[in-house]
């Protein structure tokens, strides 16, 4: 593996030779199974949820599958090991003739469908630095912003650590960015405000609050200000006292949404940082909040529904009402993305499902995309695709056809925690930037998860043409393989996770 270090001890992954055998220490050959489950317990800011961690061997030709499209055949060859007895030992996944199974390894694919000329789908490369776990990030130019349980916010420039700074506070568990500052939500219930110096990029200072210790103490003054939110304690009512789990912005009017744990939306003028309502949504914590199309704004909550919000401009201010409740579901709502070209709303919920609505049929249910075995964390869309992380550390492509109908392209997988974050922006490669691309849209996917990294991931909407799936699936089943819809086999373990729906 070659690794570049960069400042503070971040590290950037970019390949790993297919030549590479991974030793394991002396106290791992102790175990009597090294492919045994574990429990793994993640504290999401004092909300535990399990998820599964298979202790895998990790082998050449499952990374050169990896996110199913490509295969090396150069990575299938494993260097001799016959001179040492670790060839001769139990522990050595090699040894084992169950590997010969191809329900315990991945198929080699041993005809592909893509051309030279077609997009190489994958991984770009990791960002990994011991912070802790990633709960947030967001994208701004050539910048990548990055929040961990560390109280940390990273940056990072050309797939390199860049800069960072430091809040006295919780976790960050949101960071949207307006211009030149940026916002960051934390598990205190604090909005801070940062701004990068002029004079030196690599410095951001902290310039404000939301809400402000002006309007705070300005809004302490009058009684009717407060609002109960346990036995015997007050708060007012502009700031919020639980986690702030999600935000969202309005540019075109100059808004920003945040949701909290305290079950309120709260929405706030960013040019003067004040808050112009307060809202109470729900009937538990708001973990997701997006500004949609027509004068929209989605919540979901743990409570398990999703509703929409209509803004309406009084005067100077804003006013929200509630015009529909899209779903009710007895699993918790956990993630939310609009597709505000095609008018479509996305919904991940803890049973792993993404539930969608469609604005032509006056937000009538769509359909639902089963592509999980865990909880739906986060999404995200761009274009005519629709990105789902999950807790069963997968991340799944859709694509929208004209039809309406949703096809997976793929699954990335790679991360070994459940991902937690998504951002997507539009592949700006040099031979783009030189005219030298089709008409098929390129994406860069960066994806932050509790396995405290980040991957980058480069994503086409380019759909194989029928006839090469066609070859590809008789090529495979001469020689006795079972390909999928997506391009994986169903001698891969993850095929346990459905593709197309």
């Amino acid at each position: 593996m070659r690794n570049a270090k960069g400042g503070g001890g971040a590290m950037v992954v970019l390949e790993r030779p297919s030549n590479a055998i991974p030793r394991p220490k002396f106290g791992a050959l102790l175990h009597s199974d090294k492919n045994v489950d574990d429990v793994v317990n993640h504290d999401d800011g004092g909300r535990n949820y399990k998820s599964w961690r298979r202790n895998s061997s990790f082998s050449p030709a499952t990374a050169a599958m990896s996110p199913g499209y490509y295969y090396n055949e150069s990575a299938s060859q494993s260097p001799s090991v016959s001179v040492s007895p670790y060839a001769m030992s139990p522990w050595n996944p090699a040894a084992s003739p169950y590997t010969k199974s191809p329900w315990m390894t991945s198929s080699p694919i041993v005809f592909s469908p893509f051309d030279d000329e077609s997009p190489r789908n994958g991984l770009i490369g990791s960002l990994v630095r011991e912070d802790g776990h990633v709960y947030s990030l967001a994208v701004s130019g050539d910048l990548l912003y990055t929040g961990s349980d560390s109280k940390n916010i990273r940056v990072w420039k050309n797939l390199a650590d860049f800069t960072g700074f430091k809040c006295n506070s919780g976790l960050v568990k949101a960071i949207v960015i307006s211009g030149d500052r940026i916002f960051t939500g934390h598990q205190d219930g604090k909005i801070r405000i940062w701004r990068t110096s002029t004079k030196n990029p690599k410095l951001h200072k902290r310039v404000g609050s939301l809400p402000s210790f002006k309007d705070s103490l300005k809004c302490s003054v009058n009684p009717n200000n407060y609002v109960e939110v346990r036995r015997r304690r007050n708060v007012i009512k502009i700031r919020h006292f639980d986690a702030v789990s999600c935000m969202s912005l309005n540019e075109e009017h100059g808004l920003l949404y945040s949701g909290s744990w305290d079950k309120t939306l709260k929405v706030w003028r960013i040019a003067t940082s004040k808050c112009l309502e307060s809202i109470t949504a729900h009937n538990d914590a708001v973990n997701a909040v997006v500004s949609g199309f027509d004068s929209l704004v989605f919540t979901g909550s743990a409570d398990g529904t999703v509703k929409a919000w209509r803004r309406e401009l009084q005067g100077v201010g804003t006013k929200h009402f509630l015009v529909q409740i899209l779903l009710r579901l007895e699993n918790a709502v956990t993630a939310l993305a609009v597709n505000k070209e095609n008018g479509v709303v996305y919904c991940g919920s803890s049973d792993g499902l993404v539930n969608f609505w469609v604005r032509e049929k006056r937000l009538s249910h769509g359909g639902v995309l089963r592509g999980h075995k865990l909880a739906v964390l986060c999404l995200a869309a761009a274009g005519n695709l629709v990105f789902s992380g999950s807790a069963d550390k997968n991340i799944c492509v859709w694509k929208r056809e004209a039809s309406g109908t949703h096809l997976c392209l793929s699954v990335l997988t790679g991360h070994t925690g459940p991902v937690k974050c998504l951002a997507v922006e539009e592949d700006r490669s040099e031979d783009e930037k030189n005219g030298d691309h089709d008409d098929h849209q390129r994406w860069i996917v960066y994806s932050g998860s509790l396995d405290r990294s980040v991957k980058v991931w480069r994503v086409s909407e380019q759909v194989p043409e029928l006839k090469q799936m066609l070859a590809w699936e008789q090529q495979c089943a001469s020689k006795g393989y079972a390909p999928s819809p997506s391009g994986r086999f169903n001698g891969d373990v993850s095929q346990k996770y459905p593709k197309r729906h």
